[in-house]
């Protein structure tokens, strides 16, 4: 490790997922010093979630001051609303929580400075600094995992609304279809999020299958079962981001999360079926994430050392 890094110490990174946690210490070249992963205890409680998170940004100090370096900040990137002027979890269909005061939390319990942040704003952000949409100014990013959100950039901007844009997972593509988490019916998320996947598949076959990951495998071998679950996802995708496309007129679409995985089975007939739905619109180039399930823990990481350099606040 150079002596600038020991110097300029590091950041805590922390992306909560409904799944999984994705901890990082990230020096200021935004180069990965460790990474931890545990499990997102979400059936025992919103308070089971929280004592996680806490738990897991202490053991990333711990490894931090086992390396030598002061830690200048902790970023935390959370599903759901998040008001980041706020600094508060305002709901999370998800995980549970409802206007929790999570960044005041998070210093209380963990002895540093904390920036939240929403998860799928901040992959969009390390997306448009480090990966696909380098360049954009105007960019739709979209994660597909255990729900569905979107990041949007318009003009070099990124919209947030008070924490309410981006929810495309809450987007209705079939009117008076199955409940949602949320209260709704028919949302995207219950069409194509990876838990939906593999739900669907289970119902119209009887078998279930461990994810959305065994759904694609699935459809590439021509199971028809699943096929029409994918069908059913790829039309869901397409309808929501064409409505996207005509409110916000996208440069660039980037898909990310878990789904994206699948890599052209998914980009190709999404790609073919927004361009059907287009007509006077810019039809925007849809390109597949570079930084995969990174981009949530380093947009974290991102947002951390801003705010360290904003405040000026020396190593712990």
């Amino acid at each position: 490790m150079s002596d600038a890094t020991r110097e300029q110490g590091c950041v805590i990174a922390l992306d909560v997922g409904g799944t999984g946690m994705k901890g990082a210490l990230l020096d200021q070249g935004m180069r990965l010093l460790d990474t931890t992963h545990r499990r997102t205890p979400r059936s025992d409680g919103p308070s089971a979630v929280l004592d996680a998170m806490v738990d897991t940004v202490l053991a990333l100090n711990r490894m931090a001051v086992g390396r030598g370096l002061g830690v200048r900040h902790a970023g935390v990137v959370v599903p759901g609303i998040v008001d980041d002027e706020l600094q508060r979890a305002v709901w999370s269909a998800n995980i549970g929580w409802r206007d929790l005061p999570l960044a005041a939390f998070l210093e209380e319990r963990c002895g540093l400075p904390v920036t939240l942040g929403h998860d799928v704003r901040a992959g969009g952000a390390a997306e448009c600094a480090l990966g696909a949409a380098r360049g954009a100014r105007n960019v739709l990013f979209v994660a597909i995992g255990t729900g569905i959100a979107a990041a949007l950039v318009c003009d070099g901007e990124p919209i947030r609304a008070g924490g309410y844009a981006g929810e495309l997972g809450h987007v209705v593509v079939e009117s008076g279809g199955e409940a949602c988490a949320c209260g709704g019916f028919g949302c995207l998320e219950t069409v194509a999020s990876a838990a939906a996947l593999a739900a669907a598949y289970a119902a119209r076959t009887g078998r279930s299958v461990a994810g959305a990951a065994d759904v694609a495998a699935l459809t590439a071998q021509g199971d028809p079962a699943a096929r029409a679950v994918w069908t059913r996802a790829v039309t869901g995708l397409a309808d929501a981001l064409a409505t996207a496309t005509a409110l916000f007129a996208p440069e660039l679409v980037v898909l990310g999360g878990g789904l994206a995985e699948a890599g052209q089975l998914l980009l190709d007939p999404v790609r073919a079926g927004l361009e059907a739905r287009l007509t006077f619109h810019r039809r925007p180039l849809l390109v597949r994430a570079e930084l995969g399930d990174r981009a949530g823990c380093l947009g974290a990481g991102l947002a951390a050392w801003q705010a360290a350099h904003r405040t000026g606040a020396p190593a712990r």
